[in-house]
This record gives structure tokens, C-alpha cells and sequence, in this order.
């Protein structure tokens, strides 16, 4: 990390960390790795005087004993074993309407006497609770700084910035008051220890007893501290009891004294009325999936008229390029590579840009957090649990951070069947693909004048990925030889209004990563896909130039007909051409020409890219100006039939769905699971389902 001064940002899990992040950086924010794990590192600058000062945000964590990897991250740091994460102050965040469970946190970071500010945040929620905060008091007994914010209006962060000012410039004396008397839990022992290291706090000494085997210590210091806990019998288990039982007796009393709560028989608040209605028995999934349906259909139904004006406004744009442009190898490549394979991906956009907006939507009212508690009890069935929703339903926007995101999973078991089942959640790289096969061969019909059919076909597909994760996930459990101890503890938000600017920026964000992310590969795999497509052998590309030129000298009338033959000729025999024909018998069982093949092959890259090849393939082939539907549904087989019927086109939207085509989740998983075993059964068991699945489907329908 660059020099200056280091301020870790720690709280609570749904404390308003986050939010409090971006309000204090901006947009000066990068993100990584932090050494050695999957974790993402956020860090950002933080301009405090004259001082070059860096934000750090760590996982959000509810105590200083951890459990998931991303706990033990933020714990390393904060006890200053991470060599490359330095800590010179910490911001501690508190949730002002959940005060006594942020204060056990709170109190334990205090203890390891490292300088520490204190942001109260949620306070308009308190205050609608009838929550009142005497925060000076609280400064006085806590003996840290407390500053009350809101990081959505931007209040108390002038207040906040200059008391880590002072904090910086007149650092706190390491002989500052405790918390509770860490000592007397294990006084020999911590004697013992700070022979070894003796500017560690009592509680830093502590931890060091019990997780030292953990910390990157030299094997001789390891066996001395392991001495030291034998000689004096340290007992781990009990040590942390009697420890959060003093902290507690303490954090009762601070509350009696500093905080003023309603009476507890006080009529519920609106988040316990909201939760009767949403998360009933009954009631509660039939909400859900009312949510879920109402996704789907606006993906289709909003995005219809600005998808047609993109699909227009392409459609000029090679009108008038082919019509300005001299005739040349450099106007093709431009025209039928490049902008026909940006042409068909940037279409997609305002789909994007929806689905990302609804799921942002969901997150920001709190309502996600119900989905994971209304499925704990199916998931659990198949081998997962209700913390394994959370990355399923990220996996409808990227399977890549979806699987990240299983790190919050405990248990081994459920995080590596999570892991393994998430890619069969359709992400918004499918989509692009969905939205043409659909508009090809399922009609515009609506029904009761708001069902629409293809938003129907579209939920169905996203259902049956659904259907199938689990499915993959109750085998998969039979095999996965791992037992441990399953617990599923949720933390529910309280409902708040969508935060409308976050919306946006969040559906701008996602759109020019798409077009950015994709964009490139879509480039490269288009220029090659073109050059594929252009040349081939050069004795059969000269027979055909010779073949061609001799029919139109015969038969000028017929100059337009020829010079079409003479496109598809030259496509089939092309370098693309020779390798689709190659891998055809293959699939023509599932109902796909050689055109398809190739696409097929191109998606691993990205699945997305599906639409950019077919588009580029079709204009390499005929040189107009239709767009890409309209050239797909006059595709035919060489007998004249059309290579995309109702039971064709069915059956790509099931190898779609199914099929594991995507380098980087497989390197995700790769990472995450640290050996290719699993990515390797991943492929093999998504592609072969595909494939049988797709074959049954276009059997049945054709």
C-alpha cells in the first residue's frame, strides 16, 4: 500500500459501512484483493487536512472472533499480523437504532487500543423508533469520539473528517482506559506474553493466546506462546465467555444510562408490519413470486421501444457507411465485423440496464434479505441454505461476484455446493441470447392485456435454471463428502424507500461494464470471426472468384442472385465455414447448422458474444442492410428448411440455460475452491446436461 496514514473502516454487517465509504471518498475508490484471499479490498482517499490519508473498507463483522474468511480478514488486519494492510486509526461504525449489539463490536475494538472514532449512523431510524441517543454521554463513558452521520444527506461528515484530523495529529497514549479488565481474565498469562511483545494491549495479548497459530509467526515464537499457554492451563472457551459477559454487564449499563428506548409492548413499527405481510406463510411467497414475475415481464415490456430505436439507428448506421464507403477489404472488416458485432450486443443495453435496476431496487428496500429467509427451508432440502439465495440471485447479474460472494457461507459443504450450482442462474450475458431466440419464434401475444407470452418464456427460463441449481444441488450433496454443523443466522433491515439516485447510477454502472467488458471481447472475437469468415484455402477461394465471374459474364439479368450465391459460397467455405462443418454432426442432433457451431465455440469466451457472431457471420454472408432477426428467420438448411423453428430454437435456449460457457467462472471457481477439480466437474456436468436436456427438447417439439 502507498505511504501516509491508514484508517480502517470496520462495523457491524448492514451498519451503513458502505454507504459511509462512498460519501467519504467519492470517486476515489479502487478495489482489489487483500494479500493471499479472494476478499475484495476497497480502499479510497480520504482528504484530511494536509494529510495523504487512505480509507480501507474491511468486511463488516459483528465480533472479534471470526468465522468466515472475509471475518478473518478484517481480524488480521486489525490485530496488525497483515504486513501489507497497515492500521493507523479506526472508524468504527455503529447502528444507532440497533446500539446494544454494535456496542460488543465496538467495546472490543477499544480494547486493543489503537485510536478509534466512533460514527453513529441510522440515527433517523432510531428517532422513528423512539430512540434517543444522549451522544456526548455516550463519548464520555466510551472515552472515544462520537460523531452522529448520515451518509445519504451528507450530514455530520465535516464533523467527522476533522476529528480524525485531530486523532492523526496528537495520536491517543496506548495507556488509555480499557473497556472491561482484560487482565484479570488471564493475568499470568498475558504477563507471560508481553515478555515477548510487550507494546501489545491486554486484549491484543489475548488473541494472540488463542489464535496465534493463525498469525505469520516464526515456528520458534509459535512453540514459545504455545509454552505459555500450557504452563498457565489458558483455556480459550472459557476466557471468551467470562470476556463477553463482563462486556455485556458493562454495555447494559451504558445503555440504561445514555439510551432512551420506547416501552417494548409499544404498537409495532412499520418494518414488524410490513414483515406480517411479507414474509407470512402463505402469503409471503406468493409475493415473492409476484416479484419475480413482475421482473421478468418488465425486462421485455420496457425495454421493447429503446431497443428498437438501437436496432434502427445500427441499421442506418450500415446503411450509410456501405453507401459512403469505397468498396475495399478495410470497409468489409468495419462494417460487417465491427459494427455488426457492436450492433448486436449494445441492443441488449436498456434489458441491462432494467434487470440490474429491479434487483438494486430490491437490495435498497431491504426485500432481498427476505428472499434469502423465505427459501432457508427449501434450500435447506437440497443441501444449501438460506444465505445461499444471495449469490443465486446475484448470479442472475454475473455468475463471477455471485460466487465470490458465497464466502459468507460458514458452513464448507453449502458454500462449495452453492458455488458449484450458481452458474446455472441465468445472468445478463444469457439475455442478449434469450431476447433474439424469443423474438424469433414466440409470438407478441398478451394476455388479459398485461401477460405478455414472451415474458412468460423468459420466466420460465430464468425458473428453470433455477430449478435446475437445486436439482444439481440435492445430487451434488450425496457426493460431497463434508460434515460440520449447519447454522443460518440472518440479520433483517429495516425497510427503507429505494434510494432513486443509487438506482441510476447503479444501472449506468452496470451498462458501460457490459458494453466495455464485452465490448472488447466482442471486438477481438469479431475482427477474427470476420477473417475466419473472409478467407479460406486460397485454391478453393479462387475457384469460386473464377466460378462466380464466369456465371455473371454468362447471365448478367441474374448479377444480385449470383452475387448472393457467391457470399454463402464463400462463407461455407471458409476457414469458419471448414470448422463449423467439422463440429456440425455433432450437434445437428439438437437442431444447430454449422453457423450455430461456431457460435457455440465463440460464447465460451463470453456468452453474450453468441449475438455478436451470429451477426457477423450473416453480414459476412449477405451483404445488406436487414437486421439480425430478420436474418436469422430467413436462415435455411441446404434442403430449404428453417434452421430456426419453434423446436430449434427451444432447444438453444436449453443449451443456454444449462451449458457451462464461460471462461472466467471457471477460473472463479478455480480460485475460489483452490483446485481445478471442481471446475472441471462443473463443465462436464452443466455441458452434458445441456446437451442430453436440448436434444429431448428439440426431439419432442420438432
Amino acid at each position: 500500500m502507498k505511504a501516509g496514514i491508514h484508517i480502517a473502516l470496520v462495523g457491524n454487517p448492514n451498519s451503513g459501512k458502505s454507504s459511509l465509504f462512498n460519501a467519504l471518498t467519492g470517486l476515489h475508490q479502487k478495489v482489489g484483493n487483500f494479500p493471499g484471499v479472494t476478499v475484495d479490498k476497497k480502499t479510497g482517499d480520504l482528504p484530511v487536512g494536509p494529510h495523504e490519508t487512505t480509507l480501507i473498507d474491511l468486511p463488516g463483522t459483528y465480533s472479534f472472533y471470526p468465522k468466515r474468511e472475509d471475518e478473518w480478514v478484517a481480524y488480521r488486519v486489525l490485530m496488525g499480523v497483515d504486513e501489507q494492510v497497515k492500521t493507523d486509526v479506526i472508524l468504527l461504525v455503529a447502528d444507532a437504532s440497533n446500539l446494544k449489539r454494535n456496542l460488543l463490536f465496538c467495546s472490543q475494538i477499544i480494547d486493543l487500543k489503537i485510536p478509534v472514532v466512533l460514527a453513529l449512523t441510522m440515527n433517523d431510524l432510531a428517532a422513528k423508533k423512539g430512540i434517543k441517543i444522549d451522544v456526548a454521554g455516550l463519548q464520555e463513558d466510551l472515552g472515544i469520539p462520537v460523531v452522529a452521520v448520515d451518509a445519504r444527506k451528507s450530514k455530520g461528515l465535516g464533523a467527522l473528517k476533522e476529528v480524525i484530523k485531530e486523532i492523526i495529529e496528537t495520536p491517543r497514549s496506548r495507556t488509555q482506559e480499557s473497556f472491561i479488565d482484560n487482565k484479570n481474565l488471564a493475568a499470568a498469562a498475558i504477563d507471560d506474553f508481553k515478555t515477548l511483545y510487550p507494546t501489545h494491549s491486554d486484549y491484543a495479548a489475548l488473541h494472540y493466546l488463542m489464535h496465534h497459530d493463525t498469525f505469520p509467526l516464526e515456528a520458534e515464537m509459535q512453540e514459545t506462546i504455545e509454552k505459555i499457554e500450557v504452563k498457565h492451563n489458558f483455556n480459550h472457551t472459557k476466557t471468551q465467555a467470562a470476556e463477553i459477559l463482563q462486556r455485556y454487564t458493562r454495555i447494559q449499563q451504558i445503555m440504561k444510562r445514555r439510551v432512551t428506548e420506547p416501552d417494548p409492548t409499544a404498537k409495532k413499527k412499520r418494518t414488524d408490519q410490513l414483515d406480517n405481510i411479507f414474509l407470512h406463510r402463505v402469503g409471503g411467497y406468493f409475493i415473492l413470486l409476484t416479484v419475480l414475475f413482475l421482473m421478468f415481464q418488465s425486462v421485455f415490456w420496457m425495454a421493447k421501444f429503446p431497443m428498437d430505436g438501437i436496432e434502427w439507428i445500427f441499421t442506418n448506421i450500415t446503411t450509410y457507411l456501405n453507401a459512403v464507403l469505397p468498396a475495399a477489404w478495410w470497409q468489409d472488416l468495419l462494417v460487417n465485423g465491427i459494427v455488426a458485432g457492436m450492433g448486436g450486443i449494445v441492443v441488449f443495453v436498456p434489458q441491462i440496464m432494467i434487470l440490474f435496476g429491479i434487483i438494486t431496487l430490491l437490495e435498497d428496500t431491504g426485500y432481498m434479505a427476505r428472499i434469502s429467509f423465505l427459501s432457508d427451508k427449501l434450500m435447506r432440502k437440497v443441501g444449501l441454505n438460506g444465505k445461499s439465495v444471495m449469490p443465486m440471485i446475484s448470479g442472475f447479474a454475473c455468475a463471477v461476484p455471485a460466487i465470490m460472494s458465497a464466502r459468507n457461507i460458514e458452513n464448507k459443504k453449502e458454500k462449495l455446493l452453492t458455488i458449484l450450482v450458481t452458474p446455472f442462474m441465468s445472468c445478463s450475458a444469457r439475455l442478449p441470447v434469450y431476447t433474439i431466440l424469443i423474438s424469433l419464434v414466440i409470438d407478441e401475444k398478451m394476455y388479459f392485456g398485461f401477460l405478455s407470452l414472451q415474458g412468460l418464456v423468459m420466466m420460465g427460463l430464468y425458473l428453470l435454471g433455477i430449478v435446475m441449481a437445486l436439482l444439481a444441488s440435492f445430487v451434488l450433496k450425496l457426493f460431497i463428502k463434508i460434515k460440520e454443523k449447519s447454522y443460518f443466522i440472518l440479520e433483517l433491515p429495516v425497510y427503507r424507500a429505494p434510494r432513486w439516485g443509487n438506482v441510476g447510477i447503479t444501472m449506468i454502472q452496470k451498462a458501460k461494464i457490459f458494453v466495455t467488458d464485452a465490448g472488447r471481447v466482442i471486438m477481438i472475437i469479431s475482427i477474427v470471426l470476420w477473417f475466419l469468415s473472409s478467407y479460406g484455402p486460397s485454391q478453393q477461394m479462387e475457384t469460386l472468384q473464377k466460378n462466380y465471374e464466369a456465371a455473371v459474364q454468362a447471365n448478367p439479368s441474374n448479377t444480385a442472385v449470383l452475387e448472393k450465391q457467391y457470399h454463402t459460397d464463400k462463407l461455407a467455405n471458409s476457414y469458419a465455414g471448414i470448422l463449423g462443418k467439422q463440429i456440425e454432426p455433432v450437434i445437428k442432433p439438437l437442431g444447430y447448422d454449422w453457423k450455430i457451431g461456431i457460435a457455440l465455440i465463440t460464447s465460451f469466451a463470453a456468452r453474450e458474444v453468441f449475438v455478436g457472431t451470429m451477426a457477423t457471420l450473416y453480414s459476412v454472408e449477405e451483404d445488406d442492410n436487414t437486421s439480425l432477426r430478420e436474418k436469422l428467420n430467413a436462415a435455411v438448411w441446404p434442403d430449404g428448411r428453417k434452421v430456426y423453428t419453434l423446436a430449434a430454437a427451444l432447444s438453444l435456449m436449453i443449451f443456454y440455460v444449462l451449458a457451462m460457457q464461460c471462461m472466467s467462472t471457471l477460473a472463479i471457481v478455480k480460485r475460489e475452491t483452490g483446485t481445478w477439480k471442481w471446475p472441471v466437474v462443473q463443465f462436464f456436468m452443466m455441458t452434458g446436461l445441456a446437451y442430453v436436456l436440448s436434444w429431448i427438447t428439440y426431439t419432442i417439439a420438432s
